[in-house]
């Protein structure tokens, strides 16, 4: 069967079919927003007393529950000086060094630190033999994405490309799947160097937003890599939201060498939540 469910990714309409679904997450019929919002809490179980607005009904369409907010607290973001926050609620798919220039993937499976940064040479070598993180959120988790760490963005560039799932069963069967899906790659100035936060894109995933832009995915027409000129400084705190999925995907996390130690209860499939300790680092002299 998983071969079945991975050749079948191959032969669908992937952009196609997650355009159809953003536009449908967008319906604000009452009766049909509110059936597919009820029907999902059901069939995944979302606990909706940790949310802002419990009340399902009251969301305007799919996509605005689907990115709903927490109540203030839900959450609580690691306060040490050299923690580095969790970004989003999910597991852990993998984490570790970067070796030689690849990111483990899964189990037998590398990719390209390059090819992740659209073959940004200069990008790249900022994160040789850095430390990676790859998390996985799942359709029932909070899908804003927050800061690891206080940060100013550097740069913001987007990546065009195939929407395969990301879940387990994809990222142990399609190769260079993270190099291969669309991708928001943000690059941040912080007390441990440079940081990237990567959104990585897939199947039905009807939008990525950034705090300082709006929406960047889909974009308005097929479009190359896209580099977005900052207009004025963005700086987050540790915490702050920076992005957010409308529909559920994946967060890479890249820093450079010796500057990160992942906390050691975290592996492959390692659950987690926002705001934890997944790791510390090295504070780097201007």
């Amino acid at each position: 069967m998983k071969i079945v469910f991975i050749i079948f990714q191959y032969l669908l309409p992937q952009q196609c079919l997650s355009r159809l679904v953003g536009r449908l997450a967008e319906c604000t019929t009452p009766w049909l927003k509110n059936a597919l919002i009820k029907r999902f809490i059901r069939h995944y179980g979302v606990d909706m007393s940790e949310a802002a607005e419990p009340d399902p009904e009251l969301y305007s369409n799919f996509n605005a529950f689907f990115t709903r907010a927490l109540k203030e607290g839900a959450r609580p973001i690691a306060e040490g000086s050299h923690d580095i926050a969790c970004p989003a609620d999910g597991v852990v798919s993998q984490l570790g060094k970067i070796s030689a220039g690849r990111i483990l993937q899964a189990k037998g499976q590398d990719y390209s630190l390059n090819q992740l940064l659209a073959g940004d040479q200069a990008m790249a070598a900022q994160f040789i033999d850095g430390h990676f993180a790859t998390i996985y959120l799942s359709p029932k988790d909070y899908h804003r994405v927050h800061m690891p760490l206080d940060g100013e963005l550097r740069s913001s560039t987007y990546v065009p490309g195939q929407l395969f799932s990301v879940n387990q069963t994809t990222a142990d069967n399609v190769a260079n799947l993270f190099a291969r899906n669309e991708r928001l790659i943000s690059v941040f100035d912080t007390d441990a160097g440079p940081m990237a936060v990567i959104l990585v894109g897939a199947m039905i995933v009807a939008g990525i937003e950034t705090v300082w832009t709006g929406q960047i995915a889909p974009p308005p027409r097929q479009i190359s890599t896209q580099h977005y000129p900052r207009q004025e400084a963005v700086s987050l705190k540790k915490g702050e939201e920076m992005g957010r999925f409308k529909l559920g995907s994946t967060v890479i996390l890249l820093f450079g060498k010796d500057q990160v130690e992942w906390a050691s209860q975290f592996g492959p499939l390692s659950p987690t939540r926002l705001g934890e300790p997944l790791g510390s680092h090295k504070i780097v002299s201007a």
